[in-house]
């Protein structure tokens, strides 16, 4: 990519920690902030699969999501804004790898891992879910009030991966 947009987005992910996520399913509207790892653009969390967003997720996958710093400085406003889809992580391989991402971002959980008790308990119990945007939106009052800068994400079947696109 020439402006090394997805690159400024993989260091702003790098640089926050929570994700507010936003689902929709039949009883309506739910958001609710997870603290995330990632792996290229996409982000793994933990929850329990019997919370409202994650039977969202299982009911209807398209979700959206913003991470952003809390700023009293209009200026100085800077976040994400996604949108795409989730899913619960089924492989054991793959949730292996993700778990491995979370642990590494947040170490209590390593160290929850080792424990014992309900603690441990919980976190064993708690599913890991991907999010893989379509579509992030950086925003960053820096350059102008309301500069946005689109990176579009294409899945493709073949073997390429997925392609990224900046719109403007």
């Amino acid at each position: 990519m020439s402006d090394g947009l997805a690159e400024r987005i993989a260091e702003f992910l790098d640089d926050n920690h929570v994700l507010s996520l936003a689902t929709l399913g039949p009883d309506g509207p739910h958001a609710a902030n997870v603290l995330y790892a990632r792996e290229e653009l996409s982000l793994f969390w933990l929850s329990d699969p019997s919370s409202r967003h994650s039977l969202h997720i299982e009911a209807r996958p398209a979700i959206a999501g913003t991470i952003a710093p809390d700023f009293w400085d209009f200026p100085a406003i800077k976040g994400l804004q996604l949108k795409g889809s989730a899913q619960r992580i089924m492989h054991p391989g793959d949730e292996r790898r993700a778990r491995g991402h979370l642990q590494a971002r947040y170490p209590f959980l390593r160290d929850i891992s080792a424990a014992a008790g309900a603690l441990r308990e919980a976190y064993e119990r708690a599913q890991i879910y991907r999010f893989d945007p379509v579509q992030i939106v950086l925003i960053d009052n820096s350059h102008g009030f309301g500069s946005k800068e689109v990176l579009d994400i294409v899945s493709q079947a073949s073997a390429v991966g997925r392609q990224i696109a900046v719109v403007r």
